[in-house]
């Protein structure tokens, strides 16, 4: 039985006609092929080749074989095609969510890496309501999920992605623009527009007024973070929104401030329970959580120790 080294010395030798060509092609020494050549005729009590004034001549015995493994080296080659497609990304598609906070600004970012390590994939990308991906996951229609939060569900793992917080944002040429920081207590002196309380980013929102005992009216309610953009760009008023709605500049005309109570909040992916990710999956969640702890919020450090006073009676 000729192993498939032994295929493409035979092959490369028949197509050169010489030993030294067949090293050139393979990119191999000359004794070495000779060497195979040899033993392979050897092993299998055939004679491949008759020699002629520095020639290789295949013998009928070969010839009658030649087809056969020319077929094999097509079929081989084939594979290494293949196989040099599927690292490109070819042939496979990815298929993922994400709630729309971070489908505005951090999956682009994540996916444009995504297509340079694989620039032949093909990708769907789907926009979901947090209730929508318990479905999109159980059902097979995609891979993961990126989600602004932890649901309860057996059937589901979840995968920490970054923390973030939330931001008010209000209009270019308010008031307000131009400060670095908003208590909560000044924010509700104006217009609120604000995300349903039962939204992730609206609870947390509802949270940071209750623990204040501040009273609030949400003038114009909107479920997703790009329409709440939108209003407060109009002039509509102000609103609280997550910082990766608006990370790099993703919302022009409107200013951040950051909010002194805190609001941090975590980002997950999630997957279904025992399924194995695909190479690109795993590519774009390593890429988006990447993008999204580079504007993460910094950690609260500790004060740093006073050093101890020395003893009154302690000689220096």
């Amino acid at each position: 039985m000729m192993t498939l080294r032994q295929v493409e010395v035979v092959r490369a030798v028949m197509v050169t006609g010489t030993i030294g060509g067949a090293a050139k092609l393979l990119n191999v020494s000359a004794p070495g092929i000779s060497r195979l050549v040899k033993y392979t005729e050897k092993s299998l009590g055939i004679r491949f080749f008759q020699r002629q004034n520095g020639r290789y001549f295949p013998t009928p015995e070969a010839q009658s074989i030649f087809e056969q493994i020319n077929g094999v080296y097509k079929k081989v080659d084939d594979l290494s095609g293949m196989i040099s497609a599927m690292g490109r990304g070819g042939l496979s598609e990815l298929r993922i969510g994400s709630v729309p906070s971070i489908s505005q600004v951090m999956v682009p970012r994540a996916i444009e890496r995504v297509r340079r390590r694989y620039p032949d994939l093909h990708m769907d990308i789907n926009i979901l309501k947090i209730e929508e991906a318990i479905d999109y996951l159980l059902l097979g229609k995609g891979e993961c999920v990126a989600m602004s939060y932890r649901l309860p569900h057996s059937g589901l793992d979840f995968l920490p992605l970054a923390s973030g917080e939330l931001f008010c944002i209000v209009p270019e040429g308010h008031e307000l623009a131009g400060r670095k920081e908003i208590t909560a207590a000044e924010m509700i002196r104006y217009p609120l527009i604000g995300i349903d309380p039962n939204d992730p980013y609206g609870r947390i929102m509802a949270e940071m007024f209750a623990r204040n005992k501040l009273s609030y009216d949400i003038t114009i309610r909107a479920r997703f973070g790009t329409t709440v953009c939108a209003l407060v760009k109009a002039g509509l008023g102000i609103a609280v929104i997550d910082q990766f709605t608006v990370a790099h500049g993703g919302v022009p005309g409107i200013e951040l401030l950051r909010i002194t109570e805190p609001t941090r909040f975590d980002t997950y992916i999630a997957v279904k329970r025992g399924v194995p990710l695909s190479l690109h999956a795993e590519a774009f969640i390593e890429f988006l959580r990447a993008e999204m702890r580079a504007v993460e919020p910094a950690r609260q450090s500790p004060p740093p120790e006073r050093a101890r006073p020395r003893s009154a009676g302690r000689k220096k």
